[in-house]
């Protein structure tokens, strides 16, 4: 499904070029739940960003289903992402005068999908996250694992291919990042690809593969049942 080989990424700052992705190689397959660890400044999050199209390395190759996207112009990789990626953000990312049903339907609207069926697919996400009482309700009157819920739906609701996670329960208690993190392993056993970038090695150990990111290179993995991954990285 993805498979990023000899991937850089670098910015100008001045006349000093910074390198924040050196050499990457990934492949991540239809179905995987995996987890992208790391230190803060480690890459972690440009290489999500990539994934999810919202960046192009400098270079290297970035095949996603089949063909290479790295020359994609920003129209292509839009395209990408409505049709294939959902998004899921730490702080939730709802328009805060809009419903969680209208919320929902966002991505359909970009999408081009009429109004009844986007009211219709709303509805169905919603009450696959568990929220179909909740569906006329702003967000200040959700609890930050309802808003979760409601972002999870927003990100389920075009049926992506993958679904990639930036720190998810990064602003919710523990026991909510427990039921947010099972919802999402539900997903996951249903079929969709789930990529999460987390700092919580309690998040990570959800997760069926973990890959450690450390100034710019992965330096470390973790498969279920085949390597114990130590998580002291900072």
């Amino acid at each position: 499904m993805i498979n990023l080989q000899s991937v850089s990424k670098s910015y100008r700052l001045g006349a000093e070029n910074i390198d924040v992705l050196k050499n990457i190689s990934l492949q991540v397959n239809q179905g995987e739940f995996l987890a992208i660890m790391g230190p803060s400044g480690s890459g972690k999050s440009t290489l999500m960003n990539i994934i999810g199209c919202l960046d192009q390395p400098t270079t290297g190759t970035y095949q996603f289903e089949g063909n290479d996207i790295t020359a994609y112009n920003d129209i292509e990789l839009s395209n990408i992402r409505n049709k294939y990626i959902g998004f899921v953000f730490q702080q939730f990312q709802l328009l805060p005068r809009l419903t969680a049903l209208k919320n929902v339907e966002l991505p359909m609207i970009y999408a081009g999908i009429s109004k009844k069926e986007r009211k219709e697919m709303a509805l169905h996400a919603l009450k696959k996250v568990g929220l179909a009482d909740r569906v006329e309700h702003l967000p200040n009157e959700l609890s930050g694992g309802q808003k979760q819920r409601v972002a999870i739906a927003r990100a389920l609701v075009n049926n992506p291919r993958m679904i990639l996670a930036d720190e998810p329960t990064g602003a919710l208690d523990t026991k909510t990042s427990s039921a947010i993190m099972e919802l999402l392993t539900q997903l996951n056993k249903e079929g969709t690809t789930i990529l999460i970038v987390t700092h919580e090695p309690e998040v990570a150990q959800f997760t069926r593969k973990t890959i450690i990111v450390r100034d710019g290179e992965i330096v470390k993995e973790r498969i279920e049942g085949k390597e114990h991954l130590e998580y002291e990285y900072s």
